[in-house]
């Protein structure tokens, strides 16, 4: 059941002119102070948060972002700071880029956050989307096989160097120690310094085309799934919960539907259902423009991309709609008691579903963001607290 709230912030800053008839996505260039702004809005949202009832607020790491649309480049870094101006909240990663780290500096750096933060600070890893930001820092991106490639035996070497006092490491892009020597020896193996305090470290990684290959090594390291919400409706990503059950019961971890999972909403609350379609429509058009610019929704068309760049044509082209995705499942929205609704429907369909996050569209102002949690908080999460779901102390974690 249903017992956890989270919220993600991929760090976009208020930007004015949305909607498939506003500003094109390239067209938007701001100055540093306003890309700076997105770091004091993550911590407004944070602080909104903390003593509501949420578990944890979530960021994205993005770098060269000068559009105002992910503007914080180390989440680590914030999250830590963000502890220091909160009080009960847990701040993940969702997701520290790990092809564009050294993988023993990306643990190293978690370790720190997670000793100064007394456990505050969720661990979190994924591949990356955006070939500015993967290619520039000189990973592969565009081969996706090779990305691959390099993000799973840089994982294996964080989760060794997470969970073994001394480890070594022999691989296609790396040789840990290198045979050098060093005081009178020659290096033969490594300890960080420091290691996490809590083992196993608590780790997160989002779910994408749920491949066979990515969910079987997810499970092999213990690392849980967030996914899209569109799951609700028993559609595509229905089939990807069926995969990660599967998956774990082929190393010996029964599982039930949705467990070891977060659902992930885009959201928006207010009279009902359609008033919120309305009002909603810009933000859900912006976060369009900006995302399916860069594949993610791989039911676009070239002619459809070249569109959403035309604030003339798209308003009245056949573009995706707030009204598909409402259908769908993947946009939350409508008054509280129909998304209390919708998720006590899901959690029927989903018995192991212990999270949810609810995270606003791009170009949601600050102000509306902190309105939309608070109300969230309030009027929805009530409905769903007081109720402990008893799971296996080893698949709870």
């Amino acid at each position: 059941m249903i017992t956890k709230f989270d919220s993600l912030f991929a760090g976009h800053t208020d930007v004015e002119n949305i909607g498939y008839g506003g500003t094109p996505i390239n067209d938007r260039l701001y100055d540093n102070e306003h890309l700076s702004s997105a770091l004091w809005k993550a911590q407004a949202i944070a602080q909104k948060m903390d003593g509501l009832g949420y578990n944890t607020f979530w960021m994205a790491e993005h770098h060269f972002q000068r559009e105002g649309t992910e503007c914080i480049p180390n989440v680590l870094m914030m999250a830590l700071h963000l502890t220091h101006v909160t009080k009960n909240i847990n701040i993940g990663c969702g997701f520290n880029i790990t092809p564009m780290w050294h993988p023993l500096r990306l643990a190293e750096d978690y370790a720190m956050a997670d000793i100064l933060s007394n456990g505050r600070v969720v661990f979190g890893v994924g591949r990356g989307y955006h070939t500015r930001e993967v290619e520039t820092f000189g990973s592969p991106l565009i081969d996706q096989e090779a990305n691959r490639e390099l993000f799973e035996e840089q994982v294996d070497i964080i989760f060794k160097a997470f969970n073994n006092e001394r480890f070594s490491h022999k691989g296609k892009h790396y040789t840990l120690p290198p045979a050098v020597p060093y005081r009178g020896y020659t290096l033969e193996d490594l300890t960080l310094v420091p290691r996490p305090k809590r083992l196993p470290v608590e780790c997160w990684q989002p779910v994408q085309g749920g491949s066979e290959r990515a969910l079987a090594f997810m499970a092999k390291h213990g690392i849980q799934g967030m996914v899209g919400g569109g799951s609700a409706e028993g559609g595509a990503m229905h089939n990807v919960v069926l995969k990660w059950q599967a998956e774990h019961a082929k190393i010996g971890k029964h599982i039930e539907l949705g467990e070891r999972l977060c659902f992930g909403f885009h959201f928006y609350m207010g009279k009902d259902k359609q008033t919120c379609i309305k009002e909603a429509a810009g933000y859900y058009e912006e976060n369009m423009k900006m995302f399916g610019e860069l594949r993610l929704n791989k039911a676009l068309t070239d002619e459809q991309i070249d569109i959403m760049r035309d604030p003339k044509r798209a308003p009245t082209a056949k573009l995706p709609r707030i009204e598909d995705a409402v259908a769908s499942g993947g946009f939350l929205t409508g008054s509280a008691d129909e998304i209390i609704e919708h998720l006590m429907r899901l959690e029927k369909a989903y018995p192991g579903l212990e999270r949810v996050s609810i995270s606003p569209s791009l170009g949601v102002p600050k102000a509306v963001i902190l309105e939309q949690v608070e109300r969230f908080a309030k009027e929805v999460m009530p409905a769903f607290k007081g109720r402990v779901s008893v799971k296996e102390p080893e698949l709870a974690k």
